[in-house]
This record gives structure tokens, C-alpha cells and sequence, in this order.
């Protein structure tokens, strides 16, 4: 690949609009242009849960994997028509869902979105995330989308949850349980 990206400003965007990656322009606020914005937010997010200290060597692997998928993602929504993603990422992601939840207790009660920093990275990871899928459901209904993608962030939702319940076990031994009856 060549110097694609030699300037960075073009000035096309300023009359609010913005290119996908078959040269169509559309408007910023394009639900095809929220989705990958928001696959582009959720790849940021597992960036910051990289940046953690001591991570178990599993997690950095798969997290950094699933980096390099988003990004294949998110080309997909920018290339109407460009498919990337299969069914085969969707069930990599189901085998290290089952990987990493064999050893976790069974949940009983909500855990809360916090505990050590990696965790409640991954957490808002998970919910960013979550953003990202009903994004990419707002663009199925309006256009032919690949049927992967949803499932995709379906899964990876899940996965962001369960690695970070293992983070927090794993740095102080606990979760923060929801306490119903305060």
C-alpha cells in the first residue's frame, strides 16, 4: 500500500459529509457512517484495556486480534458491499467465550461495571460495544448488511463481559456485586 494517507485534512468533510470507502458521499450522521464510527470508538476502548499493566498473556493475544478485526469491521461498514468478516470470527469468538468462562463461578447476582482498572476498562469496552451493535441493527434495517456483523459484536459483547470478570478475580480475587437491597 502506498502512501495513502500522506494529508491528513482535505477540507471534503467541512460542508458535512464524509467519503465511505466506494468514493459515495453521505452525511456524518449516515447510520452506515455511526456504526463504523462506533466499531472505531469500541477498537479505541480495547486499546486503553491493552494499556493495563500485567494483562495474562491470553487476553493481550485475543484482545489484540480482535483489534485487527474491528478494524476489518469497520472497513466492511465503510465498503458497502466489501465483506470481511465470516462465521468463522463469530465462532473464534464463542471458543475463547468458553475458554475464559470455564473457570469463573457461576454468576447469582448483576455484577457492576467497576473493580480494578483493567476490568472496569473492559466493562466500558463491553458497553461501548454493545453501542456499536445496535448501531450496525439501525443500519440493517435500512440496508442489505452482512449478517456476521451483528453477530459478531453480539459475541465480542459477551467476550469483553467474561474477560472482565477474569481481570478483576484475577487482580484482587472479587467482583463488585449489585446489592439489590441497599
Amino acid at each position: 500500500m502506498g502512501n495513502r494517507l500522506s494529508k491528513i485534512y482535505t477540507r471534503t468533510g467541512d460542508d458535512g459529509t464524509t467519503g465511505l470507502g466506494d468514493g459515495t458521499r453521505v452525511p456524518k450522521d449516515h447510520p452506515r457512517v455511526e456504526a463504523y464510527g462506533s466499531v472505531d470508538e469500541l477498537n479505541s476502548a480495547i486499546g486503553v484495556v491493552l494499556a493495563t499493566p500485567d494483562l495474562p498473556e491470553e487476553v493481550v493475544k485475543g484482545l489484540t486480534d480482535i483489534q485487527h478485526e474491528l478494524f476489518d469491521l469497520g472497513g466492511e461498514l465503510c465498503i458497502p458491499g466489501h465483506t470481511m468478516i465470516t462465521v468463522a470470527h463469530v465462532e473464534r469468538l464463542e471458543s475463547a467465550l468458553d475458554r475464559f468462562n470455564q473457570n469463573l463461578p457461576a454468576l447469582k447476582d448483576f455484577i457492576l461495571p467497576a473493580g480494578h482498572g483493567g476490568a472496569a476498562h473492559t466493562h466500558l469496552a463491553r458497553a461501548i460495544c454493545r453501542r456499536a451493535e445496535r448501531r450496525v441493527w439501525c443500519l440493517v434495517s435500512s440496508e442489505n448488511i452482512n449478517p456476521e456483523l451483528p453477530r459478531y459484536l453480539n459475541r465480542l459483547s459477551d467476550l469483553l463481559f467474561v474477560v472482565a470478570r477474569v481481570l478483576a478475580r484475577r487482580s484482587d480475587g472479587t467482583e463488585t456485586l449489585w446489592r439489590h437491597d441497599r
